[in-house]
């Protein structure tokens, strides 16, 4: 989820350097959740002259949205959300 609140806070385009730093991940496990949330189709990959970035996918930001409306429905019963 950090990994996608990231890329949505860069307004839907990040380095993976920017992401590695804040969600505070090694770089082999950037990598894993990288593969994970490509292959499952949450961002995608898009290479830019020699850089590469990830995208949200409209997938990403339905999720991201039904992840919110979780977060509000269990903070109104007095549930932490973290």
């Amino acid at each position: 989820m950090d990994i996608l609140f990231i890329i949505q806070k860069e307004k839907g385009k990040a380095k993976p350097t920017r992401i590695l730093y804040g969600a505070n991940l090694s770089h082999s496990s950037l990598k894993e959740y990288l593969n994970y949330l490509t292959s499952n189709g949450f961002i995608q990959e898009v290479k830019e002259n020699e850089h590469t970035f990830y995208t949200l996918t409209q997938k990403g930001y339905g999720f991201i949205n039904e992840s919110r409306k979780i977060q509000r429905l269990a903070e109104a019963f007095g549930i932490p959300f973290d």
